[in-house]
């Protein structure tokens, strides 16, 4: 006799790989690899300050992660390169019977400058979200990171309920950990309404670029209008900011506002916000 076949069985999932890499010429940054197995993409290469930065979009076609899926994100800019990262728009994890994933590897030569900047992560409730980012970093490189988490839906009456979001983030520098972090959230958890945890704020984000700021320019970030709960912190080699926020766009604006000031201090080059941001 035939028995019938769980359907979980079949359920459909995507294994993505998306690699990349960039090298410097003369006082160009030009992509050099470009590697892809299933939804994952990139636009082609933007110079919207000219050629010594090179911006990629990265672009997922399915426009959400479920339950089984399986990202895989590399960039390696190499010696005196530079290379700006961002996304279209959300990424969006979905409720799911099992957990997906994403592995996000970046190195970073010496001499050599990556900027990370995607749009939001947005966390259905119900949703498996696990993540893992490694960042190397060798020599004098320099690194601007930010990511927005939000969970569940609030516009549409959501909440995080179900399911969790974990995330792992390593930064070394010369093998020597600058970094270590450890999140996981669960849904429903009492730490979402704590005080002493997300205090009813459904949005959270973080900043995090190599080098540091003089106390004016710490005033400047700190004296910044906004409408989230956030402070900066500048360690040894590292300045951080984070914030707590009702809503990934305000967040989001807040980190925008944090780029302008501190991009030209850091970087020495003034912020202009890739086109993809207005759209």
């Amino acid at each position: 006799m035939n028995l019938p076949v769980p359907t979980a069985l079949f359920t459909p999932s995507w294994h993505a790989e998306l690699e990349l890499g960039y090298a410097r010429f003369g006082d160009s940054t030009r992509p050099v690899q470009r590697r892809h197995k299933g939804p994952l993409r990139v636009q082609k290469h933007l110079y919207a300050e000219g050629s010594q930065v090179c911006q990629h979009i990265i672009v997922h076609p399915p426009g959400g992660i479920a339950g089984g899926d399986r990202l895989d994100i590399s960039a390696n800019v190499g010696r005196d390169a530079w290379a700006q990262i961002t996304s279209p728009g959300a990424a969006k994890w979905y409720r799911a019977a099992g957990p997906a994933y994403q592995q996000l590897t970046l190195k970073v030569a010496s001499g050599a400058t990556l900027e990370w900047l995607p749009q939001e992560t947005i966390i259905f409730s119900a949703a498996q979200a696990e993540l893992s980012t490694c960042i190397d970093l060798e020599g004098d490189a320099r690194l601007f990171y930010w990511d927005v988490v939000a969970l569940g839906r609030p516009a549409s009456g959501e909440r995080f309920d179900l399911g969790h979001f974990q995330a792992h983030l390593d930064i070394r520098r010369d093998g020597r950990l600058l970094w270590h972090e450890r999140q996981r959230i669960v849904g429903g958890d009492g730490l979402l309404d704590s005080p002493i945890g997300l205090d009813g704020q459904p949005v959270f984000a973080t900043l995090l670029v190599t080098g540091e700021i003089d106390s004016d320019v710490l005033e400047k970030c700190r004296s910044l209008p906004n409408e989230v709960r956030g402070d900066l912190t500048q360690l040894p080699g590292l300045l951080v900011a984070r914030c707590l926020a009702s809503e990934a766009l305000l967040a989001r604006g807040w980190l925008i506002d944090l780029w302008r000031l501190l991009r030209p201090a850091l970087l020495g080059r003034e912020a202009v916000p890739p086109r993809i941001w207005a759209t």
